[in-house]
């Protein structure tokens, strides 16, 4: 099974290399863009053949590494 876990800032958190794209794109002349947010994503190869414990597998791989819960929230996907 596959998942992806994509990362980002909570609202209300700076995110410093959001406004630098922001920035950047403002200078190579692309207008309109009224907000920047900067995330990550995680791709995982799991052995898990069921999709409720690789879900809460990799669950408590976000709240344990993959993410800080302080600041940043996460969204999974799973995928045969």
């Amino acid at each position: 099974m596959k998942a992806k876990v994509h990362v980002t800032l909570k609202n209300g958190v700076l995110d410093p290399q959001g406004k630098a794209i922001h920035n950047a794109l403002g200078s190579l002349g692309f207008e309109g863009v009224d907000e920047v947010r900067q995330g990550k994503v995680i791709e995982l190869d799991l052995a898990d053949t069921d999709e409720a414990a690789a879900r809460a597998k990799v669950e408590e791989m976000c709240k344990k590494l993959l993410a800080n819960t302080v600041i940043e929230n996460y969204a999974i996907e799973l995928s045969a």
